[in-house]
């Protein structure tokens, strides 16, 4: 009733807008196709479900991988097989995989025994190969059903028979062992041997036949009968006291330094008699130990991060690399070798082997004993000479022999000059102390002949050493400011004509000073031919005195025109007394000097001591 008053009270225009919106609604409506939107329903309805599908397929599929190549997901595991499947004569239709593994159980128990000989005390049950083949058959099965066959076979491969023949291996056998050296007498300086004891081992060959024709019969409960033999050892003590000799040997000269040399013969001791046994990996900062001054190791040159200083032990690189050397030629290869820093002086460079240690880790030198026997080490250092050989059976054949062929590939740029300030020196004056040395680079190669004749060349290895840099005395006064007062002392001096001769000398020395700076190389050539340790200024000859002079005369009379007679007189006065002491102080010709032959000799020498 209410609507009804409204709708009277309305005007015209208003009830005829009102029409046509009801009019534009009933189209839009009109317009709508209901057949395409219930097909685009349907079709989002269809996508969900398949992606719900697709979910649980994605789910059933992982669910399906193998942990670890051996089990399923438990969900997987107890659903039952709806799959006709059987495994040998065994049905395991409509099972859970742990029904059907205890089914396989029950009908193959495994009980596969074998014992030695007629003692059947000693025996030994062996690994289970039957549990791990069917757990790994069940798992393809459970995980993918739908792409499993209906019969299955448990068949076993070789791999499976030598498994079981080295866990008898194991337990039975006992190697032969060959008289070999076994110890060393300190003081003596002898060896002793070991007497050499028979071996037992299994018929290998027989027992594989046993194993692969039970395991084919499916037979998991027999009692194996395995074969043992007796092995003679092939070489007794005295057979090989006689054997054993050096098969590789080096020697190098150490230096007089004593703290050095007290080094190097401790890290020898530490070596002396040590007997590596088959197999077994020999350590040189293990076997030496942390080198220290509780140790008895002395403080010496040796390299820390590239820069000589003293340090405990310096000197043992020059043992590790001698051992090297004689480990490579007895036919043995190491496992862990470092070159030095720097080129060492006692072995050609490349065949050095650097070592450090600090108690936990560092640089090694190692290498493996290969050979069928134990072998030795000898290392002794008589005077300043140092010896370490490898004492053994032979290892190379007869007529073999290894060397070490090394080769500089490259120069290395040295680093750039130390100046050490030395005031006793003439202001300028340059005086080298130690030249610079170039670092370098070099390729070894591993060289095997027989009978003097090449058999085998190879690549060995590559080895960088830095360079050294040159150590130059230096005045602090640079050779730019001797040259500046120079320069200044010869243009006072021309403002005087009595002070001619003076200004002649300083201008030759200025110009000289200035070629020399060009052309210091030169200069340095002229002073070591002539053997002067000082540079000088050359007489002039009277033709070119004669010139210089009327040329000062000349320049001496323009500038006394244009100079104010005030600052001439002053000049004058002033000129006189610097130029009588700057002729003094003055250089004509700063240069960088080399010592004598001499001095650089004992130089170099005290540096070669504390290297390496």
């Amino acid at each position: 009733m209410l609507n009804k008053q409204n709708s009277s009270k309305k005007t015209g225009s208003e009830r005829v807008r009102e029409a046509r919106k009801r009019s534009q609604k009933r189209g839009y409506m009109a317009d709508i196709n209901m057949r395409a939107v219930a097909v685009l329903v349907a079709a989002f309805i269809i996508l969900v479900l398949l992606a719900i599908s697709g979910l649980q397929k994605v789910g059933k599929f992982l669910k399906s991988s193998k942990v670890e190549g051996t089990e399923v997901t438990t969900e997987i595991a107890d659903e039952k097989l709806k799959k006709q499947i059987t495994i040998d004569e065994i049905d395991i239709t409509g099972m859970k995989m742990s029904e059907a593994k205890a089914a396989i159980d029950k009908v193959y128990p495994w009980k596969l025994t074998v014992h030695i000989g007629d003692d059947l005390s000693d025996s030994m049950v062996l690994d289970n190969v039957l549990d791990t083949k069917v757990t790994k058959l069940l798992n393809e099965i459970y995980a993918d059903v739908d792409n499993a066959a209906s019969h299955y076979e448990i068949n076993f491969d070789d791999v499976d028979i030598d498994s079981l023949v080295e866990k008898a291996k194991e337990k039975w056998n006992i190697n032969p062992v060959n008289g070999s050296i076994s110890g060393f007498n300190k003081e003596t300086k002898s060896f002793t041997y070991a007497d050499e004891s028979d071996g037992y081992l299994i018929d290998e060959e027989r027992l594989k036949s046993d194993l692969k024709s039970y395991l084919s019969r499916k037979n998991f409960e027999a009692d194996i009968s395995g074969v043992r033999n007796e092995v003679k050892a092939s070489i007794s003590a005295a057979k090989a006291k006689e054997m054993y000799k050096v098969i590789g040997t080096f020697t190098t000269k150490t230096t007089d330094n004593k703290d050095r040399n007290t080094n190097i013969s401790l890290a020898s001791e530490a070596l002396d008699g040590l007997i590596i046994k088959p197999g077994e990996e020999f350590s040189f900062n293990n076997t030496t130990g942390n080198r220290t001054l509780e140790r008895g190791y002395k403080p010496a040159g040796a390299y820390v991060n590239g820069v000589l200083s003293e340090e405990p032990g310096g000197g043992v690189c020059q043992v590790s690399s001698t051992l090297y050397n004689a480990v490579i030629f007895s036919g043995l290869k190491t496992t862990e070798r470092h070159a030095h820093s720097f080129e060492p002086s006692y072995v050609t460079p490349g065949e050095d082997a650097m070592v450090s240690y600090d108690g936990y880790a560092g640089p090694d030198m190692k290498f493996i004993n290969t050979s069928d026997t134990a072998i030795a080490i000898r290392a002794v250092l008589t005077g300043q000479t140092l010896t370490c050989s490898i004492i053994g059976i032979p290892i190379l054949e007869e007529g073999v022999t290894v060397e070490m062929s090394s080769k500089k590939i490259s120069d290395l740029n040295p680093p750039v000059p130390e100046y050490i300030e030395d005031k006793s020196l003439k202001k300028g004056k340059q005086v080298v102390v130690i030249e610079a040395k170039k670092g370098s680079r070099w390729a070894t190669t591993y060289i095997v002949k027989k009978d003097g004749v090449l058999v085998k060349e190879e690549p060995f290895h590559n080895s960088t050493y830095k360079g050294k840099p040159a150590k130059i005395k230096v005045n602090p006064e640079s050779e730019e400011t001797s040259a500046s007062k120079s320069n200044e002392s010869s243009v006072s001096s021309t403002e005087s004509i009595s002070s001619a001769h003076v200004n002649q000398t300083t201008s030759a020395a200025s110009t000289q000073a200035e070629s020399t700076q060009e052309k210091t190389s030169e200069s340095t050539t002229k002073k070591k031919d002539s053997g002067s340790s000082e540079s000088t200024v050359e007489k002039l000859s009277t033709e070119e005195k004669s010139t210089k002079a009327k040329e000062t005369k000349e320049s001496t009379k323009s500038e006394e025109t244009s100079a104010k007679s005030k600052e001439s007189t002053k000049a004058k006065e002033s000129t006189k007394a610097k130029e009588s002491t700057k002729a003094k102080e003055t250089t004509a010709e700063p240069t960088v000097e080399k010592l004598t032959t001499t001095e650089a000799a004992k130089t170099e020498e005290t540096v070669e001591k504390l290297e390496n």
